[in-house]
């Protein structure tokens, strides 16, 4: 009888663990978050579960397998020590498309990831998933004279 009492436990806890997933990726933050916590142990696994949140990722197998070897490719001896994310900026387009853009520091560089997120009905899903590292030239055409506001007093 008792055995039967920790089954009915262990059940009920993982009904909760599974329904706390399911609720956690209710929206395009929660995906990310959830991206990063996998991305920190294994890289390749968070962006494989990432595209996984959209049926039609599956038509761009080869493309994906290219990202995952590319983040898979990000290793200590490569990147040195990945130290973690930071948003740089968001942007919503509709009430069912955003952009999430994030810094991701590693000791050799930094890198940008862009998130896009569609929701075609009821949940949200990856439409897209970037990475480059082009952020210094970026910044360096910032800093440019044409982009500034010369005319402020």
């Amino acid at each position: 009888m008792k055995r039967l009492y920790t089954m009915k436990h262990l059940l009920i806890l993982f009904m909760i663990l599974i329904t706390g997933r399911l609720f956690a990726q209710s929206s395009p933050q929660s995906l990310i978050d959830n991206f990063f916590l996998t991305y920190e142990k294994d890289p390749g696994k968070a962006v494989k579960e990432l595209y996984a949140t959209n049926n039609w990722t599956e038509r761009a197998k080869d493309d994906i397998d290219k990202v995952i070897g590319t983040v898979n490719g990000f290793t200590e001896s490569y990147m040195g020590k990945y130290y973690g994310h930071e948003i740089i900026t968001t942007k919503k387009f509709a009430e069912s498309f955003e952009l999430y853009s994030y810094l991701v520091k590693y000791d050799r560089q930094p890198l940008r990831f862009v998130f896009k997120f569609y929701k075609p009905n009821d949940k949200w899903v990856l439409f897209s998933y970037a990475l480059d590292d082009s952020l210094d030239d970026e910044i360096e055409q910032a800093a440019k004279l044409y982009y500034l506001d010369l005319d402020k007093n």
